[in-house]
């Protein structure tokens, strides 16, 4: 389909709209014009025809995922021994030698990765969290291999400006000066940072975590952010370490602390927020402030189970992330949905989150959460975003009770089909944009650099 160009993707067997009234059409569909959605409903209330006609008979189509929460080159690094069962300090301080490796190239290439993964997976806007810069690599990198694969992208220009030897967790060698990363904060912001509806690409403010960057650094990007008014996020609350080290550092909690250093209001999130207290809740619901979740990432480092439904009944904005693909150590964003309900009932009963709410985190949740208006449901106007999952896959053999609740109580799958900006970028699951093998090979060769010590 050109630009400008139709697109009626028909005969689903259902298509889960998250619309304001959270419509399920039955042998329904989508019809798109260009880069945005012109209808969803029945066949009856569709075109008959358009310049590309796809059949999904068998299909479950969504709205396209959205990823609020990842680091891209921590592909890299997956599985490493020495940070197999440690928690996140111990974790953290087994990694930073091998990230101080980092190139350009690595972190091109394994933002590819991370990007093809996602979308495989049915993820069509993601944000990563890039908070370190060694040996010339840049925002740009990452940015250049969004353009090249499609995938609709908020770039977090994070940072670390806190090293050992001022009492930071980071070794000295990770860090930059407050200026420099204000600097370049703000280049990125004027260079790539798409304001309008309908971007592909979007530009936050995000110092690493409170262990990593000094106060003073904080409460400037903060500034920074609401001066160029772009998001603002970073990590908070993510174990009883990062608790402590607020308590004992700033002696505040770490909601307080946030709340101290400008970072509540509806253009901030929060990654994790596991030891969110009642408190805290009740500030960031109050405020509009966001949290991704990140399920996996917080059982595979023992960090605890996040009160998400305890979020939710208060209002708080929740989406999902995978986070990065070393404490995953994958990202598979259906899975995350998956992993999301499973655990809240493992910490809160049975009925503690629903499938279809699970599936509201990745797409409703997470567009709020990284302030689009223009994603995360499938409705006249909206973003032409949507992905489609095959029924007949053999995971969900036996789940036709109830289809979409199948797509997360069932195997997580590959995607089918997957639409990006009225684009199809994963055509019968093969992903359309890139030619993966190669940049895999290459990538399982940087590993391998980043393994032997550079």
């Amino acid at each position: 389909m050109g630009i400008g160009g139709t697109l009626l993707l028909k005969n689903a067997t259902l298509v889960a709209t998250m619309d304001d009234v959270r419509r399920e059409i039955a042998g329904g569909g989508v019809f798109i014009r260009g880069h945005t959605i012109v209808a969803a409903g029945l066949e009856s209330e569709l075109p008959a025809t358009a310049d590309e006609v796809i059949d999904c008979r068998g299909k479950v189509l969504l709205p396209g995922l959205v990823n609020t929460h990842h680091h891209f080159f921590q592909t890299l690094t997956r599985a490493v021994p020495a940070a197999q069962d440690a928690d996140l300090f111990a974790w953290l301080r087994a990694l930073y030698p091998m990230w101080a490796r980092l190139t350009p190239e690595m972190l091109n290439v394994s933002a590819t990765i991370a990007m093809a993964e996602l979308m495989l997976s049915g993820c069509t806007t993601a944000s990563d969290h890039l908070y370190l810069f060694p040996n010339g690599g840049r925002l740009d990198d990452t940015i250049a291999a969004a353009r090249a694969i499609g995938l609709r992208f908020h770039a977090c220009r994070g940072a670390m400006s806190l090293g050992e030897s001022s009492g930071g967790l980071p070794p000295d060698v990770l860090v930059e000066s407050a200026d420099a990363i204000l600097k370049d904060t703000r280049r990125a912001i004027e260079t790539y940072h798409d304001a309008k509806r309908f971007a592909l690409l979007r530009i936050a403010a995000a110092p690493c975590s409170p262990f990593s960057v000094s106060r003073d650094l904080m409460r400037e990007t903060a500034a920074l952010a609401r001066a160029y008014g772009v998001g603002l996020h970073t990590h908070l609350a993510e174990s009883d370490d990062d608790v402590l080290w607020s308590r004992e550092k700033f002696g505040r909690t770490p909601a307080e602390y946030a709340a101290d250093a400008g970072f509540t209001g509806p253009h901030v999130w929060h990654a994790h927020c596991v030891k969110l207290d009642a408190p805290g809740i009740a500030l960031f619901a109050r405020t509009g402030t966001g949290v991704a979740h990140c399920p996996t990432s917080n059982m595979r480092l023992g960090s605890g189970i996040a009160p998400v439904r305890a979020m939710l009944d208060a209002g708080l904005h929740v989406g999902l992330g995978v986070d990065g693909s070393a404490s995953n150590d994958s990202a598979h964003l259906l899975a995350e949905a998956r992993q999301a309900m499973l655990l809240q009932r493992a910490g809160f009963g049975a009925d503690a989150l629903t499938a279809r709410e699970a599936l509201e985190l990745a797409t409703r949740g997470g567009a709020r959460v990284l302030g689009r208006d223009d994603i995360g449901h499938l409705a006249p106007g909206m973003a032409a975003d949507v992905v489609a999952f095959d029924m007949k896959d053999l995971g969900f053999a036996g789940g036709d009770h109830d289809p979409l609740a199948a797509l997360v109580f069932c195997a997580p799958a590959r995607v089918d089909l997957s639409i990006i900006h009225g684009r199809i970028v994963i055509r019968d699951g093969h992903l359309a944009t890139v030619d993966l093998p190669p940049i895999v090979e290459r990538h399982r060769a940087l590993a391998r650099v980043l393994a032997n010590g550079g």
